[in-house]
């Protein structure tokens, strides 16, 4: 490792394949903490490498638990975090919206590092049950069309970085890997990116794959679309600038979509909104970004998915796929 900060440190890339060796060593306690600190510490000076990313995410997905669930054609809906934004759940309450709609989601998450309420903060706090057993897994999906995949649950190789990740408590490149590394491998995926450059690479990196994907980074400083102004929209089919105006909505301003600064806060708001009691803002944003999720799936426009994502949270199944989830996490 000291030679390898040394190198670092005099500003030098390393090969995807030394970035694979490394965190594979870290998994195997081969590293000391100040190491592995001053390790993530270099990332968060200098811009990462395609290369360096690829190799990352390959050590992840190599060293994982993974789980197949290909049968049932899921999502994932992710963001890397680390936006700075401290904008409400959007991504998870879009996940059980897309789910009320019939579209399987498979979601990742953790607890929050560089945001005060992560994915499963809030998940965890509602009463569900975070496991990687296959039977459960598969269970929650066919009876709720979601299952919840707690990351510290499939990647047991971080063990050793999650105590200084929220330490630290600032993004690292873990928050870039993140979505790239779903256990569950699945065919579909939204990625919601806090910069124009890290979705230059998620698009380099994703083109090499077969996945239907849609990479998402709102103009305004989101990692998701956020209704505030444009949006970058790369997927494999083509680059394109989302407006809210091509859903018929009109811009919000930041401040509506905040989020709680404490996790019982965060799960009220949550409940609140899958409750249809949430404001028009809250209602159209995770709607928006539910829509963009059933319109990878199923090959349709985002304004077709935009409707069915209102149904499924008006109606009321967004909220049975969560109280069933609950109700089987007992």
């Amino acid at each position: 490792m000291k030679d390898v900060l040394n190198r670092l440190i005099n500003h030098e890339t390393i090969s995807s394949q030394e970035a694979k060796q490394i965190l594979v060593n870290i998994s195997n306690n081969k590293y000391n903490q100040s190491q592995i600190v001053c390790f993530l510490s270099v990332f968060m000076m200098r811009s990462i490498t395609i290369e360096e990313l690829q190799g990352f995410r390959d050590a992840l997905l190599d060293l994982c638990i993974a789980v197949d669930l290909n049968q049932y054609n899921p999502i994932d809906l992710c963001g890397t975090g680390g936006d700075g934004k401290d904008t409400f759940n959007i991504s998870t309450l879009a996940s059980f919206i897309t789910a009320g709609a019939g579209v399987n989601v498979v979601k990742h998450g953790n607890y929050g590092v560089s945001s005060s309420c992560g994915s499963s903060n809030v998940m965890e706090f509602l009463g569900i049950k975070f496991s990687n057993n296959i039977d459960f897994l598969k269970n929650t999906i066919e009876q709720t069309g979601i299952c919840i995949l707690h990351a510290p649950l499939f990647h047991p190789a971080m063990k050793n970085v999650a105590p200084i990740r929220r330490e630290l408590g600032v993004k690292t490149f873990f928050n870039m890997l993140g979505p790239m590394v779903n256990p569950a491998f699945p065919k579909n995926q939204i990625v919601g990116v806090f910069n124009l450059e890290l979705q230059r690479l998620y698009g380099y990196l994703y083109q090499k794959t077969n996945k239907n994907y849609s990479i998402i980074h709102d103009l305004e400083g989101y990692d998701e679309i956020s209704l505030t102004g444009k949006t970058k929209l790369i997927s494999n089919h083509a680059e394109t600038l989302f407006e809210p105006k091509d859903l018929g909505l009109s811009v919000i301003k930041p401040n509506a979509i905040l989020g709680g600064d404490t996790v019982a806060s965060s799960a009220n708001i949550f409940m609140n909104i899958i409750n249809g009691n949430g404001t028009e803002a809250q209602n159209n944003v995770v709607c928006a970004n539910a829509a963009l999720a059933i319109a990878t799936t199923k090959q349709i426009s985002h304004k077709e998915g935009f409707e069915m994502a209102k149904e499924s949270l008006f109606s009321g199944k967004a909220k049975a796929s969560l109280n069933k989830l609950i109700e089987l996490s007992k």
